[in-house]
């Protein structure tokens, strides 16, 4: 992953916390497909090895963490988030209606910015209103999802992506504004300059219907040392003659 992207992922969304990868049961169906329509990613599946992304089994916890870690180093996100949830003892997590009920100066006091409560307390009500229905999720596709969780302040597209995949497990999420996926891109398919979503709309579209897949792989390859357009390994890689 770039590294500014896998502060965003690895920390909002992708935190193993103790858990194991499981295999979703379309990745075999996924590899085949990705490898056999298109070439380049085939290689990189090839060098970056197992699929390993840890699907997340949380829901409105994971968007408040997803609300919390916006904008913030990883270390400082991270603790505001603690004590956020120690606000809450005897509970795992809060409830939408205990975080509605909980004293603002408290929450504040905790490290919760004034528009990040606004946003955290617009999402409880949502949930605690029925306005989101975490279990009619898997009744919908994606994009009515998306629709359904932007209405929730400080919750953008990207944000309703990322839980698409980490936390529904959904198969052919496509993420263009990813600037981790638009580097990777970039860099794999020897663009002059990075591409605009249209253009990786048209890349992504050989990838259909695992392009969630295809994503992680390509966030993972940035880690990857490859070759220039020319064929030849990058000059910081090529040996020094002696």
């Amino acid at each position: 992953m770039l590294p500014g992207l896998r502060t965003k992922v690895g920390q909002e969304f992708g935190r193993i916390d103790g858990m194991k990868p499981a295999a979703p049961p379309y990745l075999r169906a996924a590899l085949r497909h990705l490898r056999g329509s298109d070439p380049i990613l085939a290689d990189l599946i090839r060098q970056v090895g197992p699929y390993r992304m840890v699907r997340r089994p949380e829901r409105f916890q994971a968007l408040v963490r997803a609300i919390i870690f916006q904008q913030l180093a990883g270390r400082a996100a991270q603790a505001i988030y603690d004590r956020f949830v120690a606000l809450f003892p005897g509970v795992r997590f809060p409830s939408p209606r205990q975080v509605i009920e909980a004293e603002a100066g408290a929450m504040r006091r905790a490290g919760l910015s004034r528009q990040k409560l606004l946003y955290i307390r617009d999402l409880a009500r949502h949930v605690a209103d029925g306005e989101i229905n975490f279990h009619r999720f898997a009744r919908m596709d994606d994009e009515a999802i998306i629709q359904h969780l932007t209405r929730v302040r400080g919750i953008g597209r990207w944000t309703a992506e990322m839980f698409l995949m980490f936390n529904l497990g959904r198969p052919d999420v496509f993420p263009v504004d990813d600037l981790g996926v638009r580097n990777a891109i970039h860099r794999a398919y020897h663009f002059e300059r990075p591409p605009t979503p249209r253009e990786m709309r048209e890349i992504g579209e050989r990838w259909r219907p695992f392009r969630s897949v295809a994503v992680w792989y390509l966030w993972q390859s940035v880690r990857l040392i490859l070759p220039d357009a020319s064929g030849r390994p990058p000059q910081a890689a090529r040996k020094k003659p002696r």
